[in-house]
């Protein structure tokens, strides 16, 4: 698996090591940003399969994962129950006191905080999170406040590139890969 940019930054590689709770914002960085409704009022979200997983495989390893979104979603709800994600924050307009919140309440400092948004909501965690990271349609202004702005965009594996980075950069990957190679990564 080829390098990914944070793997070739030392300061960038040093802090992800310290990393604790990934936090993310949903529109736009684990959906694609676009909002569906049908002729009923319903809401539709589209997520990534192998973000998912990604986030399955960070929480085994023992890394926090929480969602804070400005919209209120069942269908978020829906998602974060079937990953086991209990962190969850809906119709939140500033992100970044209920990181602080959170961070508090779970006894994690916020230098081992990774927190990856893509638009103003979110602009202060991630100039204060550990790790800032954002994705490719975010706003310029976004993203040139970012330590890290993924490959791949938001609701197209971007999470999964920031959970694979993650593991591979505090050591865990190898041994998550020989678990799935010898049969024992259910």
């Amino acid at each position: 698996m080829p390098l990914a940019p944070p793997l070739s930054d030392p300061q960038l590689a040093e802090r992800l090591r310290r990393i604790r709770l990934l936090a993310l914002d949903v529109d736009g960085v684990l959906t694609d940003g676009r909002l569906h409704f049908q002729s009923d009022g319903i809401e539709i979200k589209a997520f990534h399969a192998l973000d998912g997983h990604g986030l399955k495989l960070l929480k085994r390893a023992g890394i926090e994962v929480a969602l804070i979104t400005g919209r209120d979603s069942p269908i978020v709800s829906r998602r974060a129950s079937a990953l086991g994600i209990s962190h969850v924050h809906q119709g939140v307009e500033m992100k970044y006191p209920v990181l602080l919140e959170l961070c508090t309440r779970l006894g994690i400092a916020l230098d081992q905080v990774a927190y990856c948004g893509d638009d103003l909501p979110d602009l202060d965690a991630i100039r204060h999170a550990g790790v800032g990271i954002s994705v490719p349609g975010a706003p310029a202004y976004i993203r040139e406040d970012a330590d890290w702005v993924t490959r791949l965009p938001g609701g197209h594996g971007a999470v999964r590139e920031i959970c694979d980075t993650l593991l591979q950069i505090q050591g865990q990957w190898a041994s998550i890969l020989d678990s799935y190679r010898n049969d024992q990564g259910r």
